[in-house]
């Protein structure tokens, strides 16, 4: 392959900038401009933390990869880690953070992810203050800092100050009643690129005070609330989903940002199978639920 061959091949991937006669690149976030061109981006969790693994995963096709820093024990160093080898692979590493404070956010962020998933957003003042905090100012609050964030986008310092607030995806979960009643004020905020929904939680957090779950209907009900919101106006929403069947099902309904299990159930639910192909004794069922 010539040289002029192999720089227009990786021309074509890159956006190049031209700063003071100096070309850089900045890679652009291509699930962020997916979802705003209305196009369904199917990823998964990463909940092992391990770098083994997340090179492997980063290189199987999804276009995202989410590490679960909220309910993990994944920690600040492994996550740096695991943002760089996904980046590095071509795939888009996001986090889930364990709230939508100003520190978390801006540390994920920081240590090289390309956006963040915040949990349990009920009101509008939570909201806001997570978008903020994933925006450099005027916009948001985020303070300036760091050097892992400019690798992973293949960006000088820079470059990156100046892009970041286009690039960074920002998608906050409605897992509650409380969240539902408030979406469309939530979801109509400049800055929010799309809306996640956890089942699980969303379920327990709609348990009558006897403690009974909802019926499926009643979930689903809600879980519909939130897809007509979205499209209302003009938000990407998506869910959490356990198969292959439920994540082409929702994408055709319109769900958009959706995540299919994660390495940790892909794992067990495998290696049940062969255990029960070969009929050996299994230990325990429920191992892995997402």
């Amino acid at each position: 392959m010539t040289r002029n061959l192999r720089h227009a091949k990786f021309a074509h991937h890159q956006k190049i900038f031209t700063v003071s006669g100096t070309e850089h690149r900045m890679k652009k976030n291509p699930v962020k401009a997916a979802l705003k061109d209305g196009k369904p981006q199917i990823g998964t969790w990463l909940s092992f933390g391990n770098l083994m693994a997340t090179r492997l995963m980063a290189r199987v096709g999804f276009p995202w990869l989410t590490v679960d820093m909220e309910h993990s024990p994944i920690d600040w160093s492994e996550a740096g880690a695991l943002f760089g080898a996904i980046a590095d692979a071509g795939c888009v590493p996001l986090a889930r953070v364990p709230c939508g404070d100003h520190d978390h956010i801006k540390r994920v962020l920081d240590a090289g992810a390309f956006g963040i998933v915040v949990p349990m957003v009920d009101t509008v003042e939570q909201a806001r203050d997570a978008i903020a905090a994933a925006k450099y100012p005027p916009t948001g609050t985020r303070s300036l800092g760091g050097t892992l964030h400019a690798l992973n986008f293949d960006a000088t310092p820079g470059d990156y100050l100046k892009r970041a607030n286009d690039e960074i995806l920002v998608v906050l979960q409605t897992e509650s009643p409380t969240g539902v009643d408030n979406a469309e004020e939530i979801y109509s905020l400049p800055g929010v690129d799309a809306i996640f929904v956890g089942p699980v939680d969303l379920t327990a957090r709609m348990r009558d005070d006897a403690g009974t779950d909802p019926s499926p209907d009643e979930l689903e009900a809600m879980l519909q609330r939130v897809l007509a919101t979205g499209k209302k106006v003009g938000a990407p929403v998506g869910l959490h989903v356990q198969t292959v069947d439920a994540a082409r099902q929702r994408a055709a309904e319109g769900w958009q940002f959706i995540a299919l299990g994660s390495e940790l159930k892909m794992m067990v639910t495998q290696a049940q199978d062969f255990v029960r192909a070969l009929d050996l004794k299994s230990q325990r069922q429920d191992l892995a639920r997402y």
